[in-house]
């Protein structure tokens, strides 16, 4: 190539990427999942934004009115994955002031070598001085209304059917397990999403009782067949050998086992244990190991509360090996033990939402509580719970047992 050659073609490439940049018309490429990997000048200057705050760290549905996002996500997006285009849709869009801007999108995907998506690659045209375009922009307005109308009928048909699924996920009610009390409660952050927290309680054999708590990583329907595959293999596991140990060794192997392999490891925090009640003595001894999970709590009936420590818990199938190791404690008549998920520490609290709940303050309200029998205890924290309002943003679990006391009117003596 000739030295005129090399200029010619470098003009070339500097007039490619002034159209691109300085074009009429803005342009945007975005991942599969909609974050914005390209963007020109003219859509920046549109929307009042740099490039650093858009490239990378926004959507292309973070550009659109919530109108837009609906009818993104309850049309253009469908449309689009089933076509690979979609042509002449009428939006709006967001500056960076609030004002919004009228525009008709344009949308093709790009595909790899192997026929899967790798992109999509979007055009959109200012619609605020076009008369050629009011009648579409208007029927686009109206489409966006009964888009909403339906989404809202969707969503709520969702969400029947979530609390549905939610409900399979945790039992009904806990089993009566005879010289104890037990009670539990599930708070769903989000009616739109499935969540990752479980528990149970159940016989394993004409004395003891089994009883797990954890949380799976993850929302939504992956989260929901891990926990389902997580509850049912420790309810197994348990059958054949209720050792707390035993018991989260055979679900790590299986947990790893099923997600490793398939390059998109999933794993959980979780608590198992035995109690064994003494109707002699109204005494419960308990056994317990943990995998990853904050440490129970447990309440006195002097007035204390301390941490169950259980040191070495790996996270539940990471490693093809784990190692666990137990715990023990014995529950005396009017006392209780607690176990939870991080939603309940890790509630923002404060006027800005800014700290964190913790578990400093858990223990302090447990030892609050400390004597009462296992729903009460429940009850004070599903209030606390609701306390919280919108800094409670994940779902919580919470689980009691306790040996009841047989004389629930006396006032817990606290120890200096």
């Amino acid at each position: 190539m000739t030295a005129a050659d090399a200029a010619f073609a470098a003009l070339l490439e500097d007039s490619a990427e002034d159209l691109y940049e300085a074009a009429p018309c803005g342009y945007l490429s975005t991942l599969m999942d909609g974050t914005i990997a390209k963007i020109n000048t003219t859509l920046l200057n549109w929307l009042g934004l740099d490039r650093e705050a858009v490239v990378g760290r926004m959507r292309f549905t973070d550009l659109l009115t919530v109108g837009g996002k609906l009818y993104h996500e309850t049309h253009f997006a469908p449309l689009l994955r089933m076509q690979g285009e979609i042509n002449g849709i009428a939006l709006e869009i967001k500056r960076a002031d609030g004002e919004r801007i009228p525009v008709l999108v344009s949308a093709v995907l790009k595909y790899g070598g192997s026929g899967d998506p790798l992109l999509i690659r979007t055009t959109v045209f200012d619609a605020r001085d076009r008369r050629a375009y009011e009648e579409e922009l208007l029927r686009g307005r109206k489409a966006a209304e009964e888009a909403r109308r339906q989404a809202e009928a969707d969503r709520a048909r969702l969400q029947d059917a979530l609390a549905v699924l939610q409900r399979s996920l945790v039992p009904d009610s806990l089993p009566p397990v005879p010289g104890m009390e037990a009670a539990a409660y599930y708070h769903t952050a989000s009616p739109d999403r499935l969540g990752g927290d479980f528990y149970d309680v159940f016989p394993v054999d004409g004395k003891r009782f089994a009883f797990f708590l954890g949380d799976v990583c993850g929302k939504g329907p992956e989260a929901a067949a891990l926990t389902s595959l997580t509850r049912y293999t420790l309810r197994a596991a348990a059958l054949h050998d209720p050792d707390p140990v035993s018991a989260l060794t055979t679900l790590n192997k299986v947990l790893h086992e099923r997600y490793a392999a398939g390059g998109d490891p999933r794993y959980c925090t979780t608590v198992f244990g035995t109690v064994d009640p003494d109707p002699d003595t109204g005494e419960v001894a308990v056994r317990i190991a943990s995998g990853g999970h904050p440490p129970a709590v447990v309440l006195r009936a002097d007035g204390t509360a301390d941490y169950l420590p259980t040191p070495g818990g790996l996270l539940v199938g990471v490693l093809p090996s784990a190692r666990f190791t137990t715990a023990t404690t014995t529950l005396a008549p009017g006392e209780t033990l607690l176990l939870y998920t991080d939603g309940l520490t890790e509630a923002r609290t404060g006027a800005d939402r800014s700290s964190l709940f913790g578990e400093d303050a858990l223990l302090a309200f447990a030892a609050e509580h400390a004597g009462k029998s296992p729903h009460a205890v429940i009850q004070a924290l599903s209030g606390l719970l609701d306390s919280f309002g919108d800094g409670l943003d994940d779902d919580t679990a919470l689980l009691a047992l306790g040996s009841p006391d047989p004389s629930p009117d006396r006032t817990p003596t606290r120890t200096p």
